[in-house]
């Protein structure tokens, strides 16, 4: 696995729930995350409440610019999901660094898995060390809908 990148100069990654932005956050994933289109704020906040979240700010203003949230019992298994990275500070390697950074902190838990869906990052989540299931056919789920 690789090494945690440092966030670029000038951003600063936080676990503070505090520090979150709902009102951001919900626009990023209600209006341009294929897995949350139209989801409700109140929907949205409690799943922030409900789980350990984690942001990217500039240092300066303080103004989030990433966003991860992760479902776990912080001992034997996490399920990250809510991705984002705002479109602005792309391409910068906010994203690798600050995933690298939410990895680390779940393994210093000593969480065994760590489980996530997508649909178009696998080459990113593979660069942090995750794979595709060895065994998909014995994973099940219950879908109740949106």
């Amino acid at each position: 696995m690789t090494e945690t990148p440092p966030l670029p100069e000038g951003y600063e990654m936080s676990a503070d729930p505090a520090r979150i932005d709902p009102e951001r956050v919900h626009h990023w994933l209600s209006t341009d995350a294929y897995w949350a289109l139209g989801r409700s704020r109140e929907k949205q906040d409690r799943a922030i409440e409900g789980s350990l979240n984690f942001g990217v700010y500039e240092t300066v203003s303080g103004e989030q610019v990433a966003y991860a949230r992760v479902i776990t019992d912080r001992a034997t298994f996490a399920w990250l999901c809510d991705v984002y990275v705002d479109r602005s500070v792309r391409g910068k390697g906010i994203g690798t660094a600050f995933l690298t950074a939410v990895r680390d902190e779940l393994r210093s838990y000593g969480v065994r898995r760590v489980l996530l869906a997508t649909h178009d990052a696998h080459g990113v989540y593979e660069r942090l060390g995750f794979a595709e299931l060895e065994h998909p056919e014995h994973w099940m789920a219950l879908i109740f809908g949106q």
